[in-house]
C-alpha cells in the first residue's frame, strides 16, 4: 500500500480490530456467522477493542448487537454518527449542515435532471415523495427536501436513476467541493456527509480517545467508503469480493465476506 501511514510492527498484537459490516464480516443473506463470532470474542479476549465502522445508520444496528453480542461503540453513518449499542444512544454526531445540503440540493438538480434525495438524521429516516427506498422503512418521514434539511442531517443519499453511482461520483464530488464528502458503498445511490466526515476520522477520533496509535489498528473493508479507514490504519485487509479500489490499497486480501475472510485473518493474528 502505498501511503505515509506507520505500519504495525511485526509481531505486535492490534489493539483495535476495526471493520465495515456489510460486504465483509456480514454475509450476503445477512447474517454474521458463528465463527466470526468466535474470532471476535479471541480478539477482544487478547486485550483488541472490536468496532464495527459502518455506513449502516443506527436503526440498523439491532440485528448487528443481537448476533455478536456488542455492547460497545460502533461508527456509523460513514462516520456521522457514533452510536452505543448497549444504550441506543448516540454519542456523538458530525452532521452536514443545511446551508451545505440547500447548496449541494440546488447544484445537484441542475447537474443532473431528475436526481432524488433522502436523509438519514439521528435515529430517523426521512425522502422526498418520489424517492423509492431501497429496504423497508416505515417509519420514514415523507417530505419535500428543503423541509428535510432544515435541520443537520447524518448523511444526503443522492439517487440518480438510471446512473450507477461510480458514474456520477467524480461530478458530484466537484460540485460539492469542501463542503461535504462524497462516496458510495453499493450501487444504487451517493452518500453525502459532512466536511471532513469519514469512518477513519471518526476511528481516529475514538481511538485517539484510548491512546491507540493507527499502527494499532487492524482494519477490515469491502468498499469505496471504506477508503479513509484502510489508508489510515495500521493494518489494511480487504475481503476478496472488495472493489478494485479497496483490493488496489490493501495490504491484505482475505477471503470473501461469505467464506468468512474477516474471522479467517483474527484466527491467524489472535489464535482459534
Amino acid at each position: 500500500m502505498t501511503s505515509a501511514r506507520t505500519m504495525t510492527p511485526a509481531g505486535r498484537l492490534p489493539r483495535v480490530v476495526a471493520s465495515d459490516l456489510d460486504g465483509t464480516l456480514v454475509r450476503t443473506d445477512g447474517t454474521i456467522s458463528l465463527r466470526s463470532r468466535a474470532a471476535l470474542r479471541r480478539a477482544e479476549a487478547h486485550g483488541a477493542l472490536v468496532v464495527f465502522v459502518t455506513g449502516r445508520p443506527p436503526r440498523w444496528m439491532a440485528p448487528v448487537a443481537a448476533q455478536t453480542g456488542a455492547s460497545g461503540l460502533a461508527v456509523c453513518a460513514n462516520g456521522a454518527m457514533v452510536y452505543d449499542l448497549g444504550s441506543g444512544r448516540l454519542v456523538r454526531q458530525h452532521p452536514l449542515l443545511p446551508d451545505a445540503a440547500a447548496r449541494l440540493v440546488t447544484a445537484l438538480r441542475e447537474a443532473l435532471p431528475g436526481v432524488q434525495f433522502a436523509v438519514e438524521n439521528g435515529l430517523t429516516f426521512g425522502h422526498e415523495p418520489g424517492y423509492v427506498p431501497g429496504w423497508p422503512a416505515p417509519d420514514r418521514l415523507i417530505a419535500e427536501v428543503e423541509q428535510l434539511i432544515a435541520e443537520p442531517v447524518a448523511k444526503l443519499l443522492v439517487k440518480s436513476p438510471g446512473r450507477h453511482p461510480a458514474e456520477i461520483h467524480e461530478r458530484v464530488v466537484t460540485i460539492a467541493g469542501a463542503d461535504a464528502v462524497v462516496t458510495y458503498s453499493g450501487d444504487t445511490l451517493l452518500e453525502v456527509s459532512g466536511a471532513g466526515v469519514s469512518k477513519a476520522s471518526a476511528l481516529a477520533a475514538l481511538c485517539a480517545e484510548s491512546e491507540v496509535a493507527a499502527a494499532d489498528v487492524l482494519a477490515f473493508g469491502d468498499m469505496p467508503n471504506d477508503l479513509p479507514m484502510l489508508e489510515w490504519a495500521g493494518r489494511a485487509v480487504a475481503v476478496a469480493n472488495a472493489h478494485p479500489e479497496v483490493l488496489g490499497v490493501a495490504d491484505e486480501v482475505t477471503a470473501s465476506n461469505d467464506d468468512d475472510g474477516v474471522a479467517q485473518v483474527l484466527e491467524r493474528v489472535f489464535g482459534r
